[in-house]
């Protein structure tokens, strides 16, 4: 009796082994098949739910885990997708249903988007020794050594990108990039430029490139390659503030403003960095059209979201005063007619009489003697004088250049006027020669009731 038993035990053993065997090598195949077919199709609830069924019957299926990943992943639910390829690598039974270097390109993009590169790096290296030829392997590999800050490795990768793929336009452009970095201008320049010729679209690549080319002081092409990398919204507002970089550096500063005005209005955050700057040129440019108010607006804007930002407290304490003096603020922001009558007032008040007067770069000059003297026959000096309307700290430049001036007209005696004041460098210079300089507290104090003549009526026809 207890040989039947035995039997009947041994015989449900192998029963049960033959089933484990069919069901391992003929019905689980079929429906990893019937899965993969239902993935292709979309029905990507009836794969999670079989999926699901089979491994609670058979956790180490291999393929099951990766057919569930793959189905979380097209219902957007990378987390989940992840969890079940991770369980496909301890498992690491690759077949035609869970083919490995599909599997690991996968894992190695997840891994690159849940911010593990080391993870990720391991899997690009695994699959460069199963395809060393492919290029674009070498480039995923330079990425995420550049993530991480290792520019000369990522340097390697993409140069070997390049040896097998010179086509690679996402190489050219991150290696451009790099360039740019180092300051290797010539070479940025090429790769950038190689990397549009593929891929005409890339338009970080414009913005790069214009940057380059403003670097160069090559301002109109760089103008019109700005204009090409804002078709992009993320570089819109920032090519527009290059574009009025350039025009600055030219000297059109109306068009200037016009492009900064823009880039301000198409901002979403006054304290984003990139507004920050567009208000501190727009500021720039209305300081050098005499346009104070507005400059002035400007900084306060920037005040108000980053009171460290540039020297910008140090702009409007300047401003402070001038603001509240009619006189001052007539002397900054009039017309060059007006202004050269202003200058003419100051150095009657000064008792001397104006043989000469003219347009210098950021002022007038005049030309000026002693007035009347009760003395019969003394002699008169002429004095070259230079009233200035500038923002910054006067360097030893000026003086120097206001001497050689009365040396080439041969006039004995020399005086600057400004609105700002004067470097240590120029007071030096100054003292060993027959020059005087007013800075900004003391001119203030000499225009103080100045009345400027009205201007002509203009007779009626």
């Amino acid at each position: 009796m207890s040989a039947i038993i035995f039997l009947i035990i041994i015989l449900g053993i192998a029963i049960g082994a033959i089933t484990f065997f069919i069901v391992r090598t003929v019905i689980n195949p079929r429906k990893i098949a019937s899965l993969e077919t239902l993935l292709k199709q979309g029905k990507t609830s009836t794969v999670t739910r079989t999926a699901k069924q089979i491994l609670a019957k058979e956790s180490s299926n291999c393929a099951a885990h990766y057919i569930l990943g793959k189905a979380y992943l097209a219902d957007n639910k990378p987390e989940l997708a992840l969890m079940e390829l991770k369980a496909v690598n301890r498992l690491a039974d690759f077949n035609h249903h869970c083919p490995e270097q599909e599997y690991r390109l996968t894992i190695a993009q997840l891994y690159a988007n849940f911010n593990q590169p080391e993870e990720a790096l391991k899997e690009y290296l695994l699959l460069l020794k199963m395809e060393p030829d492919n290029g674009d392997y070498y480039y995923k590999a330079g990425k995420l050594f550049e993530d991480r800050n290792k520019t000369e490795k990522a340097v390697q990768f993409y140069r070997k990108t390049l040896e097998l793929d010179k086509r690679h336009s996402d190489a050219h452009f991150s290696l451009g990039n790099i360039l740019y970095r180092q300051k290797k201008y010539t070479e940025a320049r090429e790769e950038l430029e190689i990397a549009l010729r593929f891929q005409p679209e890339n338009y970080k690549a414009y913005y790069i490139l214009g940057k380059i080319l403003k670097e160069s002081h090559d301002y109109v092409t760089a103008l019109h390659t700005f204009e090409k990398a804002q078709r992009d919204p993320e570089y819109k507002v920032k090519s527009l503030i290059e574009r009025g970089g350039c025009y600055i550096q030219t000297g059109s500063l109306d068009r200037a403003v016009t492009e900064l005005e823009r880039a301000v209005s198409l901002s979403t955050s006054d304290s984003a960095s990139e507004v920050l700057y567009a208000r501190y040129f727009l500021g720039f440019c209305y300081e050098k059209m005499r346009n104070i108010d507005r400059a002035v607006e400007q900084w306060e804007k920037i005040y108000t979201k980053k009171p460290t930002f540039k020297d910008v407290a140090e702009k409007l304490s300047q401003y402070q005063d001038i603001r509240q003096d009619d006189m001052m603020k007539e002397y900054l922001t009039c017309g060059k007619e007006d202004f050269i009558m202003l200058a003419m007032e100051v150095v009657k008040k000064m008792g001397l009489s104006v043989r000469d007067s003219g347009i210098i770069p950021n002022g007038c000059q005049i030309i000026a003697v002693d007035g009347d003297s009760k003395w019969v026959g003394t002699r008169k000096i002429p004095k070259l004088i230079w009233f200035l309307r500038v923002p910054e700290l006067l360097s030893e430049s000026t003086p120097r250049a206001l001497h050689e001036e009365m040396k080439k007209q041969s006039l004995g005696r020399g005086i600057i006027f400004s609105s700002s004041n004067f470097s240590r460098k120029a007071i030096t210079f100054a003292e060993s020669r027959p020059i005087d300089m007013i800075g900004k507290d003391k001119l203030q104090t000499m225009l103080k009731g100045i009345n400027l003549p009205a201007p002509p009526s203009k007779s009626k026809r």
